[in-house]
């Protein structure tokens, strides 16, 4: 494996992926599934039902939980690259479509486990549409640059 692959990749799906839910994240969690949440309070730390949410606290975890699953998921697209086709960008794009039918499977599944409104669900995978794909793109075309794949001949 290309240890300069998982870092930069790593590296790049995390900031990517942050930046992203910067933009989703007031429109979906604080917009649209607002009402949700505040009826299904119990599911959610308490230090998101304070008023206002001390995301703060949450912070070193977050970091500590996104960095870990970034480079698990540059790894993994490491593995899975000379079986996608097309230019790096495309290629992390296709990964990234991968990781949004993957994400679906378990929401599907957990979703049977956890009694939380299926508006909830429904609006997690539509957003994970909009920064798995944006944050794939993004690794395929850093893996390319940081560590570029072999071709056999």
């Amino acid at each position: 494996m290309n240890w300069k692959l998982v870092v930069a990749g790593g590296l790049v799906w995390y900031v990517v992926s942050f930046a992203v839910s910067m933009v989703t994240g007031p429109f979906v969690h604080n917009g649209i599934l607002a009402d949700d949440y505040a009826a299904t309070a119990a599911f959610w730390r308490p230090e998101l039902m304070e008023t206002p949410p001390d995301m703060a606290a949450l912070m070193p975890r977050w970091v500590a939980t996104g960095l870990v699953a970034a480079f698990i998921t540059a790894f993994m697209y490491g593995l899975v690259r000379p079986a996608l086709s097309g230019p790096g960008w495309l290629r992390g794009a296709k990964f990234g479509l991968i990781v949004v039918l993957m994400s679906g499977c378990f929401m599907l599944n957990w979703s049977g486990v956890f009694g939380l409104p299926d508006v909830i669900w429904a609006w997690w995978l539509a957003e994970s549409v909009v920064y798995l794909l944006i944050a794939g793109a993004a690794l395929g075309w850093v893996a390319d640059k940081a560590a570029p794949m072999r071709r056999p001949f």
